[in-house]
């Protein structure tokens, strides 16, 4: 278990996470622009007079994106609650044209109920972390500061599209009943598995680097053993899995300097200040925003059916976690190996591709992909991405390529050495498949018994001296005579048959 060593003893960390992640679709939320907001795409240009908010305008909700929602609280094994409302969430900022956000409210039941995500616990043991819910709401727009000397300007493009809002749970009445985030690496594992979930099923590219995902988080301290839970804070809008785990550890270790010196934790919204790693109050409890919530006029109740749940469910992928099992219990992988040829969907289906129908395969080829093409990410193409490359630009290496070069080394055409050198070769930007890159470079193994056999001779009445002393007992000159055959052979000899023949010669 995770805890911090405090001048008084030992404490527990209690982590939340509010997860926001924005959800794929061709259009918005409550209108009919398109939801393609990314920097290439001209500032406000993908907006409907609902996106800005003009007098008379009623929003209408999307199907596409409540099966998107649906289809995720499945992937949680979550609860899917047939009838939800939207309301008004109350605020005033230049990026929400209405004066409001619609959202659901946290009072009622949302889309998606109480469901649970698998992570790997800190004991290296399975565990179950609570998910209270994941409601759907609008994404505001975005400002700009920097466009001007003193003028600030709002891109309307991002305003609703819809973002899915997925909150941990916290039993605090019955904490004996917990599975909860209890440390920084969990938090980020948790985190990662939400994101692998999201872009498994197409709801979401969940990159916290261009904004698609982000994360509000929620910590507390308490005595290890203690079932009474410490005043949480929140450190809002995160973006990357480092700052979450840094504001975690800070913040932790804040509190419980605060309640050891006799002081007291107050409920705060937290800033993180990524220069330094600290977290500062960003606004009190007491200055906390009312955003007066009431229900919605313009939207009718979501009722969902039993029919659109399960059409929904036939259209799900394998999850990764199924992929998991499937690559331990199928192609006999450790369960490192396994989950890095999960992290994401793309990578699974390059591995897929690549084993093809020939199971015997997996290993050799997660062994290359993990040792070698992941050090490679520029030239390795999980998406299987078409398009006009530079001629300078270094080649992308295909699923189909490291199959060919693993059933080379299977069938003894080359050896280890040879495969690593036709790597290289297709990393540096050689044209041609393996197979026509060793025939250009004329390297194919020596499978010849015979030819090997004589070099192998050559090389015995080059060196008697070595060769009575081997026979004498220094057997470690057994290298120096491997190494002297694939020299003659200018390393095309198959080193298998090699060790074979010396050790029949040598005696």
């Amino acid at each position: 278990m995770y805890t911090i060593k405090g001048k008084t003893g030992d404490w527990e960390v209690v982590i939340g996470l509010e997860t926001h992640i924005e959800v794929l679709s061709n259009s918005k939320i409550f209108s009919g622009a398109s939801a393609n907001y990314n920097p290439s795409v001209a500032p406000n240009t993908q907006v409907s007079m609902v996106d800005a908010a003009m007098p008379g305008m009623l929003p209408v909700l999307n199907e596409y994106c409540v099966d998107q929602a649906i289809k995720f609280g499945l992937g949680i094994n979550a609860e899917i609650s047939r009838v939800s409302r939207f309301a008004r969430k109350q605020y005033f900022y230049p990026d929400l044209p209405q004066g409001y956000q619609i959202s659901q409210p946290a009072e009622e039941p949302p889309v998606v109920g109480r469901g649970w995500i698998e992570i790997l616990g800190d004991d290296g043991n399975p565990k179950k972390i609570l998910i209270e819910r994941a409601h759907m709401e609008q994404d505001a727009a975005k400002n700009k500061h920097d466009m001007h000397p003193s003028k600030s300007f709002v891109d309307l493009n991002r305003s609703g599209v819809m973002l899915l809002e997925i909150v941990t749970f916290l039993d605090t009445k019955n904490p004996e009943n917990n599975s909860y985030i209890t440390s920084p690496d969990e938090a980020e594992r948790y985190l990662r598995a939400i994101r692998e979930l999201a872009r498994a099923l197409g709801v979401s590219k969940a990159n916290m680097e261009e904004g698609s995902m982000r994360a509000d988080v929620n910590v507390s301290v308490k005595r290890v053993g203690s079932n009474t839970f410490g005043t949480r804070t929140e450190t809002k809008n995160m973006v990357s899995f480092k700052f979450i785990k840094t504001a975690i550890e800070y913040e932790a270790r804040r509190q419980i300097e605060i309640l050891e010196n006799g002081g007291t934790v107050s409920q705060d919204t937290m800033r993180y200040n990524q220069g330094d790693g600290t977290t500062s109050v960003l606004r009190s409890k007491e200055d906390a925003l009312d955003y007066r919530y009431f229900p919605d006029p313009d939207l009718l109740p979501l009722v969902i059916t039993d029919e659109q749940i399960e059409r929904v469910r036939r259209t799900m992928p394998e999850l990764p976690a199924a992929t998991r099992t499937r690559y331990i219990e199928k192609f006999g992988l450790p369960e490192y190996d396994a989950a890095r040829l999960t992290e994401t969907v793309d990578i699974s289906r390059w591995f897929d591709t690549a084993v093809g129908n020939k199971p015997e395969r997996a290993k050799a080829i997660a062994n290359w992909m993990i040792s070698e093409l992941f050090a490679h990410p520029e030239n390795f193409d999980i998406t299987n991405e078409v398009r006009e490359r530079p001629a300078d630009e270094p080649r992308i290496i295909t699923p189909e390529n490291l199959a060919e070069l693993v059933d080379m080394i299977s069938a003894n055409e080359i050896n280890g050495k040879q495969a690593k050198e036709i790597f290289i070769k297709m990393l540096d930007g050689e044209t041609g498949t393996p197979k026509e890159i060793a025939d250009k470079f004329g390297m194919k193994q020596m499978t010849d018994v015979s030819a090997i056999e004589k070099v192998i001779d050559d090389v015995i009445a080059a060196n008697p001296s070595q060769v009575e002393q081997y026979k004498s007992g220094k057997v470690g000159l057994f290298g120096f005579f491997v190494g002297s055959v694939m020299k003659a052979t200018g390393g095309k000899a198959n080193p298998a048959t090699v060790n074979e023949i010396l050790k029949k010669k040598l005696g």
